[in-house]
């Protein structure tokens, strides 16, 4: 959506009512987060096409009013295994791309995001290694948040991307001088490697969960990752059960 196209709203603090509220519902609906990333950036000025995508939303969780997280009891393994994405460009009105990961604890997802970086990328590399970037970031606050509880990681994190040039220059350093602007957040990423604090792993684009929180998807794409995401409606967990 472009920020100038619509009609402005007369009561623009009804937008940012609702998309607050949404967004604390990505905290148990990560099927949203996408969404509601990109409206929230129109919470300055919105106009009514920016309402009638707000609308959109509201009329989605209202048909999938009772899905939700599913935690299957039992014992779960405790390693940790994290996807990340990047959508190079997507972002129409700055060209900025956007960040989006998840990480599990065994099975079950603990934390993800969608989020617009915070300048622009040269090339899809240079955007899936900021996605990289801050996905090692938050895995290293939950390692470090399991540590305080005594909780025992067995295996180094596994972060999954689905670019090989950004996983290469987390072992090659003759591609450093392509990012070199990008210093804090390489030696940032390499470090972890190195100290094998974290494993990457490739995977391709079909398996990549992260992908739901880049861009708006297909539908039936869209429902295998909402799948992967372990949100399901009561009748599916009954199915699984």
């Amino acid at each position: 959506m472009l920020k100038d196209e619509g009609i402005p709203l007369a009561n623009p603090t009804l937008y940012r009512s609702i998309v607050g509220a949404l967004q604390y519902l990505t905290f148990t609906r990560p099927d949203i987060a996408y969404a509601v990333n990109t409206v929230c950036q129109f919470m300055t000025a919105p106009t009514d096409i920016h309402y009638a995508a707000v609308k959109r939303i509201l009329r989605y969780l209202q048909g999938t009013i009772k899905n939700g997280l599913f935690y299957k009891y039992g014992s779960s393994p405790t390693y940790i295994t994290a996807y990340c994405d990047a959508d190079w460009a997507g972002e129409i009105n700055q060209r900025r791309s956007t960040t989006g990961f998840i990480v599990y604890l065994g099975y079950c997802p603990i934390s993800w995001q969608s989020k617009k970086q915070g300048s622009v990328s040269r090339s899809s590399t240079e955007a899936e290694y900021r996605s990289l970037a801050n996905t090692a970031a938050d895995i290293s606050w939950i390692r470090h948040i399991l540590c305080d509880l005594h909780v025992r990681v067995p295996a180094p994190p596994l972060l999954k991307c689905d670019n090989l040039s950004a996983i290469a220059l987390c072992s090659n350093l003759v591609f450093h001088s392509r990012i070199k602007h990008l210093d804090n957040d390489f030696h940032f990423v390499r470090e972890r490697v190195q100290r094998r604090d974290l494993m990457l792993q490739y995977v391709p684009t079909s398996h990549q969960t992260a992908d739901i929180f880049t861009k708006g998807l297909h539908s039936p794409v869209f429902k295998e990752h909402c799948t992967n995401l372990s949100v399901f409606s009561p009748t599916e967990i009954e199915g699984r059960c």
